[in-house]
This record gives structure tokens, sequence and C-alpha cells, in this order.
């Protein structure tokens, strides 16, 4: 920080397991990603290239090797790893991760059915190569589960291996732990805390209301993910209790 103040809350200190902003790269330039470490970096736990954005993005090695000589992992988004296994192409999505050395994975079932015990086998097969960050919840806004289920899921991804969790939302907050409005499920939210540990679990906030909501509810170090790249510097102060939203919660 550039100067002192008092009476903040104790951030975690990276790396860190509680408090983590995932950031959603949804096809920054290189030039882009280098101004974007230069002025957030320190506030970022980890980057996912959004989707299958990854597929598309020019320059593809040149983007991991600016983000891994920051020091900040990065990851494909779940939807690639949904887009080989429809296909059939498991076995090359592996050689992927290979080819790129990736440290971390996604797995999810967002866009495609596939048993539950089919996806926890995906899981623990990827676990034993990489950290998994598996998602629980549909992208399609029509598909509401009950609260006794997204626990049953979390708890059984966690148990097969995921390192976290992380609550469905997509990148524009409108579905999963959300109404179409943009509005929390609070009693889902509520339910899910009862039975999953807050720091097992990434909660998609792309939205600031949202992101309010989470720190109110869990605190600073609540995991936050699908964080534009120009609201990491915002999220920071709020988590810290200097901007205006968040600004009497931790006096």
């Amino acid at each position: 920080m550039n100067y002192q103040m008092n009476n903040l809350p104790e951030r975690a200190v990276k790396p860190r397991n509680s408090g983590i902003t995932m950031v959603m790269d949804k096809g920054l330039s290189l030039r882009q990603v280098e101004d974007f470490i230069d002025v957030a970096g320190t506030h970022t736990d980890i980057v996912k290239l959004g989707w299958a954005t990854s597929f598309v993005t020019p320059k593809l090695q040149e983007k991991l090797d600016i983000y891994r000589s920051a020091g900040i992992p990065v990851y494909f988004g779940g939807t690639l790893f949904e887009a080989f296994l429809i296909r059939n192409q498991f076995d090359d999505y592996c050689r992927i991760l290979d080819k790129y050395k990736m440290e971390y994975v996604e797995v999810s079932d967002g866009s495609i059915e596939i048993e539950h015990e089919v996806k926890c086998e995906y899981i623990q097969k990827l676990s034993k190569l990489v950290t998994v960050i598996s998602e629980v919840g549909s992208k399609d806004v029509q598909k509401i589960f009950a609260p006794y289920k997204w626990i049953k899921l979390m708890k059984a991804e966690i148990e097969a291996g995921s390192w976290k969790v992380i609550a469905e939302a997509r990148e524009s907050g409108n579905v999963g732990i959300y109404r179409d409005s943009g509005e929390v499920r609070q009693g889902l939210v509520d339910e899910i805390l009862t039975q999953i540990p807050e720091e097992t679990i990434i909660w998609e906030a792309p939205q600031k209301a949202q992101q309010v909501w989470f720190i109110k509810l869990i605190g600073a170090n609540v995991n936050l993910g699908n964080i534009a790249p120009a609201e990491v510097i915002p999220l920071e102060t709020l988590r810290l209790g200097i901007r205006s939203d968040t600004f009497d919660h931790f006096l």
C-alpha cells in the first residue's frame, strides 16, 4: 500500500487460500495484459481465459508467458473442457494441457449433459496431473438447482479432488446463484454455507452489487471470480472498506 491507514480488515497474503480474486480474461492483447499486470497484478490471484477463447487467441503462448513471469497462474475456461469432451477428444485435451504446461484446469458441465459420477471421474483423473477447479451450476437460466443438490454436487467434487468449487454465474452474473436480474439467491447461498466451507468456494461475482453482498456476508477474504480486469482495483477497495459501498462495514 502507498501509505498507512488504521483499522482496515486484514487481507490474506499471496499465495493465498482465501480472499482469492479470479480474473476473467476474455481476449486481452499482450500489451493489455502487461498493462493489467502493472496496475492490478498484485491483487490478482489467478486468471481464467474465458470459456474457449484460448482456441482463437493470437499469440497464446506469449500471453501465458507474460502471466507466468508475473507469478499469476492461468487456466482455460471450463467450456473448453466441455467442447473437447463432447467431441470425444479428452486425450487431445490432456495433450493441450501438457503442451501449454497448464498447472490448473477447470472441469465444468454448464453447457453439456454429463452424469455427475462421470464428471467426478474426470476430476479424479485430472487432479493427479494438475490442480482442479470444478464448477457447479448450469449456464441455462431455466435450470434452477435446489440447495440440497448444490451441496451434494459440491461435496462430491471436493471429495473427487477439486481444490476449489466455483458457484456458476457466467460472465454476466445472471444465472446459477443469481436470479436473471442479477440479485443473489440469498437462501441458496445461506444453505450452501451450512455444509460447504466458505474457503473452498469461489463465488462468481462480476457485478459490483454482487461483490458487495458477498464481502458483507463472508468478509474481506471471500473468494470471488469472473472479475473484469478493470474491476480488480475497485474490488480491492471494497474488500478493505475504503469505498462507500462497504465503508461502514469494517469500522
